[in-house]
């Protein structure tokens, strides 16, 4: 599962990744003003394009909620044994389809995969360009490690109800810990940075609009957002704090 908002520049490289793993690809588009709709449809692994085509509240926090659970109750209606949801400027490292149906994660049911964020620094931020591989695009990463889960075993009970969660609730049982991801959200490019800063300032809760509008205009880093030195993929591991 995908959930996307003009993710033209990235869709077809993150489809081609996501398709490395997954049997098919369900994909949910935001509102897309470009041709996101377009390359969604054309990739060989996508089995359906849900297409919204307005914001139906300004609350944009209930409404990523309702988006997501929109996008999970459309992948199960193909009965799988394992649902994974990603973002698009998210690339994985890991065996995942080959450690999912593992004799190991039998009765496993959900991952949680380790992301951290990839930056832009003042030796390396030119901005991404569609064709190319984003994974390990970047240099420099940040320490700072969120355990987040991506992957789960479908069953009754299990669906989206907090606000703005990335995650589902219901899930019982074993959760494993597997997997890393690097995250772009903050490394595709100067331009991308304020919009999403921008984004952020302008749709969501005061909390959230102190916190990006203090961002805003401050693309290249020097260290984390966190204040911690950043690191190379191969290091990150060494030095990781969860938060």
């Amino acid at each position: 599962m995908i959930r996307v908002r003009n993710e033209e520049l990235l869709l077809a490289d993150s489809l081609d990744h996501l398709g490395g793993f997954a049997d098919a690809i369900v994909v949910f588009d935001d509102a897309s003003t470009d041709a996101t709709v377009e390359i969604a449809r054309r990739h060989p692994k996508v089995h359906r394009v849900i297409v919204n085509r307005r914001w139906r509240s300004p609350n944009r926090i209930w409404e990523e909620t309702a988006n997501r659970r929109a996008l999970y109750r459309a992948a199960r209606r193909l009965h799988p044994e394992w649902v994974f949801y990603a973002d698009a400027d998210e690339r994985f490292v890991g065996d995942i389809r080959g450690t999912l149906r593992s004799p190991r994660f039998a009765d496993v049911q959900g991952v949680r995969i380790e992301l951290f964020d990839a930056y832009m620094t003042a030796d390396d931020h030119e901005p991404y360009v569609s064709g190319r591989p984003l994974l390990d695009f970047r240099e420099y990463f940040g320490v700072e490690r969120r355990r987040i889960l991506m992957a789960w075993r479908p069953s009754a009970g299990v669906d989206y109800r907090l606000p703005d969660s990335r995650e589902p609730q219901g899930i019982h049982g074993r959760i494993e810990v597997d997997f890393r991801c690097q995250h772009y959200g903050k490394a595709l490019s100067i331009e991308q940075w304020d919009e999403t800063c921008r984004y952020y300032i302008d749709n969501f809760p005061p909390v959230y609009q102190e916190r990006w509008r203090a961002r805003l205009g401050k693309a290249i880093h020097a260290r984390s957002d966190f204040d911690t030195e950043l690191r190379r993929w191969d290091d990150v591991l060494q030095h990781a704090e969860d938060i």
